[in-house]
């Protein structure tokens, strides 16, 4: 297997993936921040006008974002300067097919290895769908990260892990983002089909909250997806934000990291 970082953040055990949106707040301290709070995986999430799998809270910063102005270019920006400041942690892109794919799938996947993006999730792009963006990112080494659903059966999940790589991301519940919270044994049940299934590492994400939350999760999965908690401290504090978020993840980390003691 090659190595990458993907595989040496999910080798240390438990991984907090840490999610916060492009462009709200003030982007790069919340980044650092993140990372000096213990996260070992970051999505940065591309702001969309229809952002149809979130829920209030990553809708809202949505908002805040391109109220703000934030552009594809400046997204890049932040991801280049962090690449630079952290040589080490993987950065996923996560939003939708039209901000991707507008300026050719092409174009997205260059940018993406010139700014050290590690992998890209795209929220709306179903694997029979993977010609409008899969092969222009393999082809330039990024990683297309795909989603699994407890909807996910045993016929669906070969077409769902095909041409997948760097981890595969759970979505616990049928819905959308910082709702509600899956139950503990549905969510051992569905990562242990999809351990059978594939060697990638899996993240369970979606209403995971509080650090007991983050501990359960990590018991028996490989990562854990924070999003929701986080972007609403950025929009609480604002300008502020980086200290919050920072003391939120060192919590979720020391939870996550410390779950199978």
């Amino acid at each position: 297997m090659t190595m990458t970082r993907f595989t040496a953040a999910f080798a240390r055990g438990p991984a907090l993936v840490a999610f916060v949106t492009a462009g709200d707040g003030p982007t790069p301290a919340v980044l650092d921040a993140l990372v000096e709070g213990g996260a070992d995986v970051i999505e940065l999430g591309m702001p969309f006008t229809d952002p149809m799998a979130d829920g209030p809270a990553i809708q809202a910063a949505n908002l805040r974002s391109l109220g703000a102005g934030t552009r594809t270019a400046d997204i890049f920006r932040i991801a280049a300067d962090f690449r630079t400041r952290h040589p080490d942690t993987p950065l996923v892109l996560m939003g939708y097919a039209n901000p991707m794919c507008t300026r050719g799938p092409e174009w997205f996947a260059a940018e993406c290895a010139k700014a050290g993006v590690d992998g890209v999730i795209c929220v709306d792009l179903p694997p029979e769908e993977d010609p409008e963006l899969g092969p222009a990112l393999r082809a330039s080494g990024v990683s297309l990260i795909r989603l699994a659903t407890p909807t996910s059966d045993e016929a669906r999940l070969p077409v769902i892990l095909k041409d997948t790589s760097g981890f595969l991301y759970y979505v616990s519940v049928a819905g959308i983002t910082g709702k509600q919270q899956a139950a503990l044994g549905s969510i051992e049940d569905a990562v242990a089909r999809l351990k059978a299934a594939t060697a990638l590492p899996v993240a369970v994400g979606f209403g995971v909250r509080t650090p007991e939350q983050a501990s359960a999760i990590a018991k028996v999965a490989d990562g854990v997806v924070v999003g929701s908690a986080l972007v609403e401290l950025v929009g609480q504090h604002g300008a502020n934000a980086a200290g919050p978020v920072r003391e939120l993840t060192r919590a979720l980390a020391d939870a996550v990291h410390g779950a199978r003691g």
